[in-house]
């Protein structure tokens, strides 16, 4: 337990009312959307101005207190489970203002508690576009996005949240402001720490200021739901729309399994009979999102597949909220729900949607499987109950294999969940030890103490 003159320094620092030491509120900031154990801080601490975040480091980092940063705690992978020694979380959700839009010069300045959707849409009023939509874009915020590096399912074409940042300003873990990267296009001045803070989930600083990439809006697209009988016909039609050369806004699959269960949730009119769908939208100039339209109509055909264009935005609008809501409808069904985030090259998609339900079929579990398939980011997802410790265990070694085969696809661990605690164990099979060591190495410059968010990613 902190003592009182310690938890006074901190309420000094941030006020009274933004510090929680009763067990309630510490409870509430112990766990995220991993399915893991829960650790309660020791303390919860709510910066409401980016100096106070550095001042709250310093302290931390004088009295050998480890910091979890937290923002929505939508995180998947346990990288914002606080340390059981006596953690601190730091919250962000009192820093969230939007700096600036720049209509000018096409970028914008935000503090790390702003909300994604929320910042999208206010964007999107001055005629602008923000392409990074993680599923938690509702909830989740622009820090946690960077520190993730969070994908979503614009990113086929898009990309993923570092492809949008141009700068942080960042605390290091002496309290000392970093600042990497700035408001031009071009910009070489240093090393490009930036893209190093991009996935660094928490462990080499604190945020306190990002600047973000901004673009036009597409000036048209078109959006259709292909129906298959085979779910192996709907991701070979992934690979062959991809060989065709069109890269789709988004390219996204859904089982039957995860279509009765979003039906079943949304009423969005999805067809419960069939094997697999995919969900796709192109956009782009007028001429050109015919052209592609046409195309990718051209290879669903050539796979049998019955084709669905949506007539007008109302109808795109429901695609997409079916798509978006995957995850809450398949969480309905049982106690635990286990996503996971194999990511393979796309032209693996196939192979790898046979091992999921081959891997289900052995060992007897429920599992729901739907992603990102344009850019070989799937999400199956497993059906369990914790609580069952036979059931679990039989999970445990499903998620196991599945990475084994998403690595012996020349795949990654994770496309846009990270790493945290949830995988740090398979960090040396996807890389080698060389790697951790470098990695480690150069965690302990920066953080001696080994204050920042430890355990996550390369543990330690």
């Amino acid at each position: 337990m902190l003592s009182e003159s310690l938890i006074k320094e901190f309420k000094t620092i941030v006020g009274d009312e933004n510090v929680f030491d009763n067990e309630a509120d510490r409870q509430c900031y112990s766990y995220d959307s991993a399915v893991l154990d829960a650790v309660v801080p020791a303390l919860v601490v709510r910066p409401t101005e980016t100096a106070q975040i550095g001042l709250v480091v310093k302290l931390c980092n004088e009295n050998g207190l480890p910091i979890t940063v937290r923002g929505a705690g939508t995180n998947l992978s346990g990288g914002t489970i606080p340390d059981p020694r006596d953690g601190v979380v730091i919250l962000t959700n009192g820093l969230t203002k939007i700096l600036e839009i720049n209509e000018q010069d096409l970028y914008a300045v935000v503090q790390p508690g702003v909300v994604t959707a929320k910042f999208a849409a206010e964007v999107a009023k001055r005629g602008l576009f923000y392409p990074p939509d993680p599923g938690s874009q509702a909830v989740s915020t622009i820090a946690g996005n960077v520190a993730e590096n969070a994908g979503g399912l614009r990113g086929l074409k898009y990309g993923v949240t570092k492809d949008y940042v141009m700068g942080i300003e960042f605390f290091d873990v002496n309290g000392g402001l970093v600042k990497t990267g700035s408001r031009t296009v071009k910009c070489v001045t240093g090393y490009n720490l930036a893209g190093l803070m991009a996935a660094s989930e928490g462990t080499l600083g604190v945020f306190s200021e990002i600047i973000l990439k901004l673009v036009p809006p597409p000036r048209a697209s078109k959006a259709m739901m292909a129906i298959f009988d085979d779910i192996n016909k709907a991701s070979e039609a992934v690979a062959g729309i991809i060989a065709a050369h069109v890269v789709p806004c988004t390219l996204e699959f859904m089982d039957q399994a995860s279509i009765r269960y979003v039906e079943d949730y949304t009423k969005a009119g999805l067809p419960v009979n069939a094997e697999a769908i995919l969900l796709i939208e192109v956009d782009g100039h007028p001429g050109q999102v015919e052209d592609d339209a046409a195309r990718v109509e051209q290879v669903l055909k050539s796979t049998g597949a019955e084709i669905k264009v949506a007539k007008d935005a109302e109808e795109k609008f429901k695609l997409w909220e079916a798509r978006r809501n995957a995850l809450p409808a398949l969480a309905r069904a049982k106690p635990t729900t286990v996503l996971e985030d194999a990511t393979v090259p796309r032209s693996q998609i196939p192979a790898m949607v046979k091992a999921i339900n081959d891997i289900a079929a052995k060992y007897q579990i429920n599992i729901g499987t739907f992603g990102h398939a344009g850019d070989g980011n799937l999400h199956p997802t497993i059906l369990c109950d914790r609580r069952d410790k036979k059931e679990f265990e039989r999970v445990e070694h499903a998620v196991d294999e599945i990475f084994d085969v998403a690595l012996s696809l020349k795949g990654t661990l994770s496309g846009e969940h990270g790493i945290g605690m949830a995988k740090s164990k398979w960090m040396e099979k996807e890389t080698s030890k060389a790697t951790i060591d470098f990695s480690l190495n150069m965690k302990r410059a920066i953080d001696p103490k080994n204050i920042l968010n430890p355990g996550k990613i390369i543990g330690g």
